[in-house]
């Protein structure tokens, strides 16, 4: 039974690729969703993502379906706008949450039109869906390289970005790393989300960034515990939406965040860190 379950990535080499950039992204948007949502920024990610949008179809635009192509302006589009986002919210009155939330407004905006002037619905669905069955050697080398990348680079970072969550205010007063700290997370958050945006869309790219953090937050309170746990349960979302999309016939990239939203919601009944059944059990007088 289990085997007849697995066969699809022994028997189909579009499976076992899809099956590696799954693991890559989640092992590089684990980490990563696990800071953004301890700083707070989980809509940042959102916006995020939808930011890369205008310079993917621009490098479509230029190149069709060409993965140098679409990376490249991606990250140039996705920095442009946490740039652009992080100036007006200092030399205005907007806040940098509705500063974004207009800037990711105009790049879905213009970059669903951009794919418009040039594909058809099938392209426009590609961008905003992603192809995860359809990595080739490439993507699959730049994921990978994504996911070593912000590993290793978060290992380097690792103090200030935890103390940054924790005690900012300490952290500015005995370091001046805070801010190169960062920067450098905003650059990995970008980074991730092209990655993502190559298998599962700018739609679902930060699906497997958020969710899995999400639900670890509900297993423990400590941060590398979280960052741990959130990773697994994006690679076990990644595997087992897969193999629901070959079985049940769905597409596979919204097959995958389905899969990690049961999870998140699983763990918000019955997570040890306050899912609901926890919070609701009867209490022993002055427990804390």
């Amino acid at each position: 039974m289990t085997l007849d379950l697995l066969s699809p990535f022994t028997e189909f080499a579009f499976m076992r690729r899809a099956l590696v950039g799954v693991i890559a992204i989640a092992l590089g948007g684990g980490p990563v969703g696990v800071f953004l949502m301890l700083r707070r920024m989980s809509l940042t990610g959102d916006a995020m993502a939808h930011a890369i949008l205008p310079g993917a179809a621009l490098g479509y635009l230029v190149a069709g379906l060409s993965l140098p192509a679409m990376t490249v302006g991606g990250l140039v589009a996705g920095v442009i706008v946490a740039l652009l986002a992080g100036l007006v919210a200092r030399v205005t009155a907007l806040k940098e949450d509705a500063s974004l939330a207009a800037f990711y407004l105009l790049s879905l905006a213009l970059g669903v039109t951009i794919v418009s002037l040039r594909g058809s619905n099938v392209d426009l669905l590609h961008v905003l869906f992603g192809t995860v069955l359809a990595l080739d050697d490439a993507a699959l080398v730049l994921l990978a390289g994504i996911a070593t990348l912000t590993l290793v680079t978060l290992a380097l970072a690792y103090r200030p970005l935890v103390l940054d969550c924790v005690d900012p205010v300490f952290l500015r007063s005995v370091s001046g790393a805070g801010t190169p700290a960062h920067l450098i997370f905003l650059g990995l958050v970008v980074l991730n989300l092209v990655g993502g945006f190559q298998a599962l869309g700018t739609l679902l790219a930060v699906g497997l960034m958020m969710l899995p953090a999400a639900a670890a937050r509900f297993w423990s309170a400590e941060i590398t515990a979280m960052i741990v746990i959130a990773t697994g349960i994006g690679i076990v979302s990644g595997i087992a939406g897969l193999l629901l999309s070959f079985h049940a016939e769905l597409p596979a990239g919204p097959a995958i965040i389905l899969t990690a939203g049961g999870v998140y919601l699983v763990s918000l009944v019955v997570g040890r860190e306050g899912g609901l059944l926890w919070l609701a059990r009867p209490r022993k007088h002055l427990e804390a």
